[in-house]
């Protein structure tokens, strides 16, 4: 008989792992006891029981089943086949339905033998899942509570046969003094810090280049002046993995004053500098932004945003914009060269706002067009407020799972941003027709109420001496500049309703 072994262990420590191998060795020596044919062995390395969504190699498993690759599944408990019961049944059950049984070899039980004592073993193995989930949690906040650190961290060394504990590390407690004063005393910024590292070839903890983000992430850790902070979230449910944020008065707070590199006064300013800089910086929101363009300009190559160069020329200055990606990382990490002169993106975008107004009535009729078309058969079968909250807690689930691999160093944050981008585009608009659907607001007329402010405030940037950055942005969402010169303008309005594609400025190149 072809027979398919499932092994698994739950972590990936070397004895568990070595208990992997042995599985493997029982089932080669069951197999030719029994006369059988082994097709394939699966087995899923340092993975919980607990969601078998989670298992790649049972996934694989059921999906050769269905394909008939084997007659028969075997495992050594019910256990090593799902702690979670209704994966169990479900799963069984579906092997069953097309006619492959699943024997348990060390309880001498198989699927034919019928559901209640595999049913009532079943709840066993998940209860004690369960406890181990209580246990770790318990230990966790004993850990929390006298301080430890589980995670690595920049700055810090492992003690030798001790996880909790660490060490300061002198060479790079260094460094992050240096970070520091590069941000609080030189006024630089992180992704200037992060170039500089690099080029120093200076490391990360896992011996990567910085980042910018890398560098923020040095910046705002309280560790650096004694001050540890564990049990921000917990897990929800053992069964899902679900994590919630935990309010901020059930932190566990510890002083280790034997674990600061830097004192509490520095900290605080660098946390106010940063607070200052990102209202200076926040996209959108900019009011004092000196520059026409900043935080406009987006380079559609490295998705960076473009930022002002100045010249000195006979008569005073020439400002040029040029990508801000490739102008600090080098030009290895984005290929657009593209220089756009001040003076004649601005007389272009003029040239279009004008356009836009003498053709005003053609522009509506178009847009309103478009939405009809696009919305109104989605406006026929609105979802429900229950159904959008529904959809927006599945988006926040799919987030939170690139959330905990980045928690266990399975990815990196540059990882973790690029899986979780589109998410929360989704969420965020989402979120947006809730509050519509809340206040009673259609699509329909937020594109009426914005049409008329749209054009009004085109017409105060063509009749104005001097267009500021606030003017722009109350009109353009953002205008992307790709390699070959060639610059798209996309209206704010028609991006906040999803039809930005239709309306861009595709005349304009450099």
């Amino acid at each position: 008989m072809r027979i398919a072994p499932y092994c698994r262990v739950s972590t990936d420590k070397a004895d568990q792992l070595n208990s992997l191998e042995m599985q493997k060795k029982f089932y080669g020596e069951f197999a030719e006891r029994n006369n059988h044919e082994i097709t394939h062995m699966y087995a899923d390395e340092g993975i919980s029981g607990t969601q078998m969504r989670k298992r790649p190699e049972f996934m694989r498993l059921m999906r050769d089943a269905r394909l008939g690759k084997f007659d028969m599944v075997v495992t050594k408990d019910i256990s090593r086949m799902a702690r979670n019961v209704v994966d169990f049944l479900q799963s069984i059950r579906e092997l069953k339905a097309i006619g492959i049984p699943v024997v348990f070899v060390n309880t001498n039980l198989s699927t034919e033998d019928g559901e209640l004592v595999l049913t009532m073993l079943a709840m066993v193995a998940q209860q004690e899942s369960e406890n181990t989930s209580k246990r770790i949690k318990f230990s966790k906040s004993l850990n929390a509570e006298k301080g430890k650190v589980p995670n690595l961290v920049y700055g810090y060394d492992k003690i030798i046969g001790d996880y909790f504990n660490l060490n300061i590390n002198p060479f790079e407690a260094n460094v992050v003094r240096r970070i520091y004063q590069m941000y609080i005393n030189e006024e630089y910024g992180a992704s200037k810090i992060a170039k500089i590292l690099n080029e120093e070839n200076i490391k990360t903890k896992r011996g990567c280049k910085w980042t910018q983000n890398g560098i923020c992430r040095i910046l705002t850790n309280r560790m650096y002046c004694g001050i540890i902070i564990n049990g921000k979230e917990e897990v929800r449910d053992f069964l899902t993995g679900d994590r919630i944020d935990k309010p901020e008065e059930e932190w566990k707070v510890t002083e280790r004053p034997d674990l600061a590199i830097i004192d509490i006064d520095t900290f605080e300013i660098a946390q106010k500098k940063m607070e200052i800089n990102k209202q200076k910086f926040s996209q959108g929101q900019r009011k004092d932004c000196k520059h026409v363009f900043s935080t406009l300009l987006k380079c559609s190559d490295c998705g960076h945003f473009f930022r002002q160069a100045k010249r000195k020329v006979k008569i005073g200055y020439k400002y040029t914009w040029v990508c801000c990606g490739r102008n600090i990382n080098g030009a290895d990490s984005c290929n657009n060269k593209t220089v756009i002169d001040e003076g004649e993106l601005l007389a272009s975008i003029k040239q279009y706002l004008t356009e836009l107004i003498e053709d005003k009535q053609k522009v509506i009729k178009k847009i309103v067009s478009d939405f009809n078309k696009n919305y109104a058969p989605m406006h026929q079968n609105l979802k429900t407020e229950k159904e959008i909250t529904k959809e927006i807690e599945k988006l926040k689930k799919s987030r939170q799972k690139y959330v905990d691999m980045y928690d266990n160093d399975i990815i990196s944050m540059e990882d973790l941003k690029e899986k979780t981008g589109s998410t929360n585009n989704q969420i965020k608009k989402l979120e947006e027709k809730l509050k519509m659907i809340k206040f009673g607001i259609t699509q329909a007329d937020k594109l009426e109420y914005g049409l008329t402010d749209t054009f009004k405030s085109i017409g105060d940037i063509l009749s104005t001496a001097e267009i500021t950055n606030e003017m722009l942005k109350r009109v353009i969402d953002r205008i992307e500049v790709a390699e070959d010169g060639h610059i798209d303008i996309y209206l704010r309005l028609l991006a906040d309703i999803g039809l930005d594609e239709k309306y861009q400025c595709s005349s304009i190149s450099t």
